[in-house]
């Protein structure tokens, strides 16, 4: 089935790994550099992140716009819409795609859905994905999950993951990941989602949170507890000791600076 949401000219008939590098790491218009991971030849790229106008354009080599992603305000759902293009303010054109998160707590952990919108009149249904993991981490899935109106089932269609260097068998930084993409998936659609995630998530928590299994989790066992960046290894009563102590001597102080 062909995943074709920009054009099929980025779709390919086998699956594919592009390897996506941010081309800075500092300076405050980041941009990203896409490549392909066999050839080494560069697919897409991203010159630099507009501040103001919260409006990115993935562009194919040699500098023509492919999609334009944009922010849509006020949404509390981060929510973002994609472009067949580039944007022209003042005119309309209807968005090819819609970003949003599924809610609006839940930070890098709540998952991301995405409607594509194909066709004109209230009886063509939209065509929906959703994302789920941690793009922070550079770890998370898209699926598709078809349209409502045939019934199908979810499928994986792209992956993002941390990129290992295959002669020093080490994981390199965030900054450089893996984008595989499932045969007939259409690569600029998925960059224009990794442009999206980045934006909603990519200034998440680096901090990896243990998922806790409620049937075998004990209140005897140990816990960590982060404060101000480091970690209390204490039991739980230990750790109500320690804030009713650090009350106590907070009330001790107050009253004795202004009673």
């Amino acid at each position: 089935m062909e995943h074709a949401v920009i054009s099929e000219e980025y779709c390919s008939e086998q699956g594919r790994e592009l390897t996506v590098r941010k081309t800075s790491l500092f300076a405050q218009g980041d941009g990203f550099a896409v490549y392909d991971h066999c050839t080494g030849e560069l697919v897409f790229r991203v010159d630099m992140y507009p501040a103001v106008s919260g409006e990115l354009v993935l562009m194919n080599p040699v500098g023509a716009p492919i999609l334009t992603v944009r922010k849509k305000r006020p949404s509390l759902h981060h929510r973002w819409e994609g472009f067949a293009g580039e944007r022209v303010e003042g005119q309309n054109q209807k968005p090819l795609f819609t970003v949003r998160r599924s809610s609006i707590f839940g930070g890098d952990r709540a998952g991301i859905v995405v409607e594509v919108h194909g066709g004109v009149g209230p009886t063509e249904a939209e065509t929906e994905y959703r994302i789920e993991g941690s793009f922070s981490q550079r770890c998370c899935k898209v699926l598709f999950e078809g349209t409502a109106s045939k019934g199908e089932a979810a499928s994986l269609v792209a992956e993002i993951k941390r990129k290992v260097d295959p002669d020093a068998h080490v994981m390199l930084g965030k900054d450089v990941f893996s984008l595989f993409l499932a045969p007939h998936f259409d690569a600029a659609f998925a960059m224009g989602l990794v442009l999206v995630l980045d934006q909603i998530c990519g200034d998440e928590s680096d901090v990896a949170v243990e998922e806790i299994d409620p049937n075998t989790a004990s209140l005897a066992g140990d816990h960590h507890v982060r404060v101000n960046g480091g970690i209390l290894d204490e039991h739980p009563s230990e750790l109500v000791i320690y804030i009713f102590s650090f009350f106590l001597v907070w009330n001790a102080f107050y009253c004795g600076e202004f009673c």
